[in-house]
This record gives C-alpha cells, sequence and structure tokens, in this order.
C-alpha cells in the first residue's frame, strides 16, 4: 500500500467534496431525495464525522492500545481494490447512527477543516506503524493503521459518489426531519 498515493488521493477526494460545498445552494444542502437516502447534510456529517473517528482509530493502532485481531478476506479486497463491492449495501453501524445528522453548509466546511488538520500529522507518523497492531472495525474486522487510511481514502470516495446520485435527481422532499 503506497501512503503517499493514498495520502494524495485523501487530499484530491476532500477538495473534491469542497468545492461540492462550495456549489450546492444552502436550501438544496438540506433537502433530501425523495427515494428516502440522505440529504448532502446528512452526507457530509457522516463521512467527515467517520473520518475523524478513523483517525483516532489509526492513533489507537500507532499508541499500542491496539490488539492483534484477524482482517477477514473480503475486507483484504476491498482495501487491495479500493472499492466496496457494487452489489454490497452498508448501512450506518447502529452506535453511529445518531451521529448522522443534518448538518449546516458552515459546519460541514468546519468538519473537512477539522480532518485536514487531524489528518496532517500521520504522514510522517505512519511510518512508524507496526502493521500487527489493530482496533476492530465494526463492519470489516480488525485493521492495522495503514489499512484504517485506506479505509478513509475508500469510505470518502464512496460518498462522493453518493453525492453524484444525488445531484442526479430532481425529486427533494424536504419533509424528513
Amino acid at each position: 500500500m503506497d501512503t503517499a498515493g493514498v495520502f494524495s488521493s485523501i487530499q484530491t477526494t476532500t477538495d473534491a467534496y469542497r468545492k461540492r460545498l462550495g456549489a450546492v445552494t444552502p436550501a438544496k444542502f438540506h433537502l433530501s431525495p425523495a427515494d428516502g437516502g440522505w440529504s448532502y447534510a446528512e452526507v457530509y456529517a457522516h463521512i467527515f464525522d467517520l473520518s475523524i473517528l478513523s483517525l483516532d482509530a489509526i492513533e489507537r493502532c500507532l499508541t499500542g492500545e491496539a490488539k492483534q485481531g484477524k482482517t477477514p478476506f473480503i475486507t483484504r479486497a476491498i482495501l487491495f481494490f479500493g472499492a466496496f463491492p457494487p452489489a454490497m449495501k452498508f448501512k450506518v453501524p447502529k452506535q453511529f447512527e445518531s451521529r448522522v445528522r443534518k448538518i449546516s453548509s458552515a459546519e460541514a466546511a468546519a468538519l473537512i477543516a477539522e480532518f485536514e488538520r487531524k489528518l496532517q500529522p500521520y504522514a510522517e507518523k505512519l511510518k512508524t506503524a507496526v502493521p500487527e497492531r489493530k482496533i476492530a472495525h465494526p463492519r470489516l474486522g480488525y485493521l492495522n493503521a495503514l489499512q484504517w487510511l485506506r479505509f478513509i481514502e475508500i469510505h470518502l470516495k464512496h460518498h462522493l459518489k453518493q453525492l453524484n446520485r444525488i445531484d442526479k435527481q430532481d425529486n427533494f422532499t424536504s419533509l424528513r426531519p
């Protein structure tokens, strides 16, 4: 896994989120697609909140709080190919459901900035990562620090595709809280 390449990809993807945030009107940012999917606001809240939590997992891998555990084959395949299988649908793990909420554009911009600020030190810190030190992901099994970084990249790209699907929809409803 090329760590510098993953960092570069994360930065490019984060820039795409920032650019999209500037292009979406505040009113549209809060509207929910009629098909019941998430609004822009909910996607931004989810992706950057959980990306920051993933950085916390990386820190725990680096500081020795981590354990040894198995990384399932499907997870290794996801990390290798850099995408979730198209047929697989994931729901937010129950412990994180309450964290998905509608935020303002300003809150989304602040979350992006916080994520970038917290991400930067890991460019150097990950050079000392011990592959056997792992923290459990709620769906993907045990991940080491580099795998958590790769997960962040894949997760960011996955939800950017979700925003592309939202863009293509014409029908929105503001009735969902």
